[in-house]
């Protein structure tokens, strides 16, 4: 048995049989393009046959195609760019929690520190004032 679709379509007023694995919407959507691109080819220039509006639909087709993947490409691109900028910020942002965590220790051991030192200066300052109460 045949994975392939047969389907009958209308392209500049002639119907064609189209065979293809798509499915039998798809395949006349493809033809729908192919025919309104032709009319709007030959409605601009009615001197036109219709090899030679063909010919053009084509090169406009092809054309497109080309600019379509040229964009893809460009688009994958700068996915792929970006990508890596969200890794190397991940890994910025790691660091920074690192660096983070190291700060907050210091900062809790500094703490520490100014509250020893403050407990010293109230006992210096008890000490000297009891020193200068003395008659």
């Amino acid at each position: 048995m045949s994975d392939k679709n047969k389907v009958v379509v209308r392209i500049a007023g002639n119907e064609y049989i189209l065979c293809g694995s798509e499915s039998p919407e798809y395949i006349q959507k493809i033809a729908m393009m192919v025919d309104r691109k032709l009319r709007d080819i030959t409605r601009k220039n009615h001197l036109l046959s219709t090899s030679m509006a063909s010919v053009l639909t084509a090169v406009n087709m092809a054309d497109e195609l080309v600019k379509t993947q040229e964009a893809y490409d460009k688009s994958e691109y700068e996915l792929k760019e970006l990508k890596k900028k969200i890794q190397e910020l991940r890994e910025d942002v790691y660091r920074y929690k690192q660096e983070n965590e190291k700060l907050k220790e210091v900062q809790s051991q500094l703490q520490i520190e100014l509250t020893r030192r403050e407990t010293e200066l109230k006992e210096v300052r008890k000490a000297l004032s009891s020193l200068t109460d003395k008659p």
